[in-house]
């Protein structure tokens, strides 16, 4: 049994949503047929897929369903946490009622094999360079939900036994210039959070900007579908 992880699908098909995604460069050409194909490869039943958001373009759930159906359709079981262009995420009680395979998380952790993954959608940090007041109420939104789910996911940990890590999910990244330092970053390092995974990034000069690799003890990975090429990303754990 494995835990994958991948973000940004940004899928379509509802038969009035016209959204194709491979006007934004060749990475994302046939994305929906390559993911499920390399999804079907990888993914067995009782494995465990997080999906970080950007999930469909559908602004209402009934839209939605098209795309959820069709992640329903696939092999594991997928936990999923809201991006920013989720809009037709509202309701987490309905929305948990609608499929066996597939879990939204919101304010929670969720139990993954020796996982417990804790996350939130996340927001622009303020060393971004197009923050303004109006996103300080949001970011700090954010980082009380993401404490919150930390907070969860300590007192199931304990619950566990000592055998479980902790990693963290956003589809925001942590922070917006590799050099800074946010209120993210110095809660998974309050909570001793080892692996931190997001997505929203897109573009080859997006994907060299962003943070990766290993940050003051952290390892961060961007898992959006075209920097993954369509690939849905094995987690393991940690190294001591």
């Amino acid at each position: 049994m494995s835990v994958f992880a991948i973000a940004d699908l940004h899928l379509s098909l509802a038969p009035d949503i016209d959204k194709p995604m491979d006007i934004y460069g060749y990475r994302w050409h046939d994305h929906v047929a390559r993911l499920e194909k390399n999804w079907r490869e990888l993914v067995k039943d009782d494995d465990t897929v997080i999906i970080a958001g950007d999930i469909s373009w559908a602004l209402k759930l009934e839209d939605a369903k098209y795309d959820l159906d069709w992640v329903d359709s696939l092999p594991g079981q997928k936990v999923m946490y809201k991006g920013n262009h989720d809009l037709w995420w509202n309701g987490i009680t309905k929305l948990n009622k609608m499929y066996d395979s597939i879990t939204f998380v919101q304010n929670d952790c969720f139990a993954a094999e020796d996982f417990v993954v804790c996350g939130t959608r996340g927001w622009l940090t303020p060393d971004n360079d197009d923050f303004k007041e109006a996103d300080e109420k949001i970011y700090r939104r954010e980082l009380m939900r993401m404490k919150s789910s930390l907070d969860a996911g300590k007192k199931l940990i304990d619950e566990m036994g000592s055998n479980v890590e902790m990693i963290a999910v956003m589809h925001f990244p942590p922070v917006s210039k590799v050099a800074s330092f946010s209120g993210f970053q110095q809660l998974f390092e309050d909570y001793g959070i080892k692996h931190v995974i997001y997505g929203h990034i897109h573009g080859e000069d997006g994907f060299k900007n962003t943070i990766r690799g290993s940050h003051h003890g952290v390892e961060y990975d961007l898992i959006s579908c075209d920097f993954l090429n369509c690939i849905p990303k094995l987690i393991e754990r940690s190294r001591p």
